[in-house]
């Protein structure tokens, strides 16, 4: 439990703070290491020159790629969401299809449309080009932002 001091800190913190999208990597360095072929001594000091360069924030057991990082290795951060609506009887095969397409994430949901894609602008020609092959998906929408408020 947290005092009521903490939760209006929290509070407080929440209505200043600003939405960022953050890829986090939750690993040890001994596991990063490994995976890279690398000491853990090197790894260490990748991670640190990394760092200076605001290229990753770093805590106790995990890895923040900043925005910095994500233009170096060609990713944008500029999303497109398309909203997909498919024939009932086409949803799982068109589900799975899209599932293995070149996108940032997918979520099958209720309502008018059936499937919410979320990939970056630069994908975004091609994977209509694909979606609209699929047999079944009556309609597509898709949507960019173009700003995002700040509270």
């Amino acid at each position: 439990m947290i005092s009521e001091k903490q939760m209006q800190m929290l509070r407080r913190l929440y209505e200043q703070a600003r939405s960022l999208k953050v890829y986090t990597v939750e690993k040890t360095q001994e596991e990063l290491a490994k995976e890279l072929n690398i000491t853990r001594q090197a790894l260490s000091i990748h991670l640190k020159i990394l760092k200076e360069k605001n290229l990753i924030r770093t805590g106790r057991g995990f890895i923040d790629l900043t925005d910095k990082a994500l233009r170096i290795i060609g990713k944008s951060g500029e999303e497109a969401f398309v909203l997909i609506k498919v024939k009932p009887k086409n949803r799982e095969a068109v589900f799975e299809k899209i599932k293995n397409m070149k996108i940032d994430r997918v979520y099958r949901v209720t309502g008018e449309d059936d499937i919410i894609t979320v990939l970056e602008i630069k994908n975004l020609k091609d994977f209509l080009r694909e979606v609209s092959k699929l047999d079944g998906v009556e309609r597509t929408s898709t949507y960019t932002v173009i700003e995002m408020f700040q509270r």
